[in-house]
């Protein structure tokens, strides 16, 4: 009986422990400052990304593996009579889909399976923590193909944006939204919906105040939460994590709430001090 293997990239925003318990092969974006490539999470990490961008005051660009690195990767385990699932980043924010299915192509292979999150952070990483369990359950590839992508419409990731520097600098956002975000101090609340990044409420003053909204609104639908997983996912925002903990402590009822942190692609788009929490709805 063929083994099953999942594939991801660095985007997932998992912790170093859920990749080792489920067995994930990570593949890494590109980070870019210049002229100098850098692979997300292996040759550069976000304090280091967030220090240069300070001595640069440029953003980097972030870019798709190549699909050489998806052949690579897939050759490897096909050789070892592996099917492979591969999830990542959202076809709609990313290449990178496209480069593990010209990857697939080019290897002609019926045990290469591709779900598109439609997602990104851990909104892919809850993802991949199901399709790790029903792997131990057993269930075949194209069992585990079939219920994830069931899952994904259900999936719910917010974020809230401490500052506006990086949105405005990576084009996102024009410059007076920026100044007048600025100046009334706006917290927005970025949700991923349907695939694409949309702005939702906002909150004024202290980032907790955006912090509350986002988490009333999780608590307005706490019933229907799938029980597994949350995830509370930052950009070194240790503090704001430990704030969220107590505020839903007790309040849900999810086995295994995750902190982890974003990778230096996310990170190079939302910026320094956001913080979200990403669930599934059952």
């Amino acid at each position: 009986m063929r083994k099953t293997k999942l594939v991801t990239d660095s985007t997932c925003d998992l912790s170093k422990e859920l990749i080792n318990k489920y067995d994930i092969e990570v593949i890494p974006l590109l980070v870019n400052f210049k002229e100098k490539s850098y692979l997300d999470g292996v040759d550069i990490q976000v304090p280091q990304m967030y220090d240069m961008v300070t001595d640069t005051n440029e953003l980097p660009k972030t870019a798709a593996p190549a699909p050489g690195a998806f052949v690579s990767v897939f050759k490897k385990y096909l050789e070892e009579d592996y099917d492979i699932i591969y999830m990542g980043i959202g076809s709609k924010f990313s290449a990178t889909l496209n480069s593990a299915k010209v990857a697939k192509d080019l290897l002609e292979s019926d045990h290469i399976y591709l779900i598109d999150s439609l997602n990104l952070s851990s909104g892919t990483g809850l993802l991949l923590l199901k399709a790790g369990e029903m792997i131990k359950r057993g269930l075949s590839p194209e069992q585990i193909k079939i219920a994830i992508e069931e899952m994904v419409p259900k999936v719910r990731s917010q974020f809230v944006i401490n500052t506006l520097d990086y949105l405005y600098k990576g084009g996102r956002l024009n410059a007076l939204s920026a100044f007048f975000g600025t100046m009334l101090r706006f917290k927005p609340i970025i949700k991923v919906r349907d695939g694409l990044m949309g702005v939702g409420k906002k909150g004024r003053g202290k980032i907790e105040n955006a912090i509350n909204i986002m988490l009333s609104d999780m608590l307005g639908e706490a019933d229907q939460i799938d029980q597994d997983f949350m995830m509370i996912t930052h950009s070194m925002a240790d503090d704001k994590a430990v704030y969220i903990k107590d505020k839903i402590k007790d309040k849900i009822s999810v086995k295994e709430i995750h902190e982890t942190q974003a990778g230096c692609v996310i990170s190079s788009h939302c910026g320094k001090g956001t913080i979200g929490v990403l669930y599934i709805l059952k």
